[in-house]
């Protein structure tokens, strides 16, 4: 068994990072890297297993991956129709169709590579093969611990729950991606008063946009207030633009009025992960929680988040491309 030893070890720091601070990047990393180590001491066991488990353990480190890389690129190409017909076709809704169309254009890449015989295409194909193993294994980390992230629950009393703000429908509605994170606002809120804890506060957080007519905050607001919210249990944050000034000026708002404060915000479950990693840098001292988001929307939503992310970034990843695609250019020349 101490071929699963570093794995082990790995997991171990993981919870260690985890328990220090859920918000950091560095825990979608370890967990990544946890089970790439468990996976390779399964590889190093599997003679020593029994025939069906051994079995079972090569299909699952092989087969399953390559069948589902093809299945993805399906599901997401099917799912950028999707986007396209139920939200027009804006580049942001084409994400999710452009993701599916690029995984077969690389399984093209490399059909084609082992015709042509050509020692450029070999070098390019080398370096692009590297690069997507890496952009994938970073975007499978960001995936599954943002679905973990995800899984958080409030726990004990906070003084304020945050909604984060977007567009208004016609300036001054409030649409239905933003009236989800309002009612889960409203249900945190809700389920801390059934239980008798403190009064937490709605803070609401937008600005005015160029194109609306109020600022976000005060049509939030108003929404809470007609759900049945008591109007003294709702404060404004009306400057903000981005979501980073959103959580800095709630910061404020919060420190100088419950100064050592705990806060739950909310927003999206898309958007939950990346909110946390932007609440740690901006010093604000509580979780981020995700509210429902609709099926069809969710892939392109997720890339879109992962994208900024690792274009957040940058440094590091360029870098690491860059390492990567020299490599495999090497590789390709030496191999001729």
């Amino acid at each position: 068994m101490s071929a699963f030893a570093p794995a082990l070890l790995l997991f171990l720091v993981f919870c260690v990072s985890v328990r220090k601070d859920r918000r950091r990047f560095q825990n979608a990393v370890l967990l990544g890297l946890t089970f790439i180590l468990t996976s390779l001491a399964l590889l190093w066991q599997v003679a020593k297993l029994p025939f069906w488990l051994a079995q079972f353990v090569l299909v699952a480190v092989f087969a399953l991956p390559l069948f589902g890389v093809v299945a993805l690129g399906v599901f997401l190409i099917a799912n950028g129709v999707t986007m396209i017909r139920k939200e027009g076709g804006r580049p942001a809704n084409l994400l999710s169709m452009l993701a599916g169309l690029a995984i077969f254009g690389m399984i093209g890449l490399l059909i084609a590579v082992q015709l042509s015989g050509s020692l450029v295409l070999d070098g390019v194909v080398a370096a692009l093969t590297l690069i997507s193993v890496y952009v994938s294994f970073v975007f499978l980390c960001f995936l599954g611990y943002a679905y973990l992230y995800g899984r958080i629950r409030v726990r004990g009393d906070v003084d304020f729950v945050v909604v984060l703000g977007s567009g208004l429908i016609g300036g001054e509605r409030v649409p239905p991606l933003l009236a989800s994170r309002l009612e889960k606002g409203r249900q945190i809120y809700a389920a801390q008063l059934a239980r008798g804890g403190r009064v937490p506060v709605l803070l609401t957080s937008g600005g005015k946009g160029e194109d609306e007519k109020l600022a976000e905050s005060r049509a939030m607001a108003d929404w809470l207030i007609a759900q049945g919210v008591p109007e003294e249990h709702v404060r404004l944050e009306d400057r903000s633009r981005t979501t980073e000034e959103n959580l800095a000026f709630s910061r404020t708002i919060m420190a100088e009025a419950v100064p050592g404060y705990r806060c739950v915000v909310v927003t999206n479950n898309f958007h939950a992960f990346r909110a946390a990693m932007m609440a740690r840098k901006a010093g604000v001292d509580g979780q981020v929680l995700g509210s429902p988001t609709a099926r069809y929307f969710w892939p392109s939503a997720t890339i879109r988040e992962f994208v900024a992310v690792f274009w957040e970034h940058r440094g590091v990843n360029l870098i690491i491309c860059g390492i990567l695609a020299a490599f495999g250019v090497l590789v390709a020349l030496l191999s001729h």
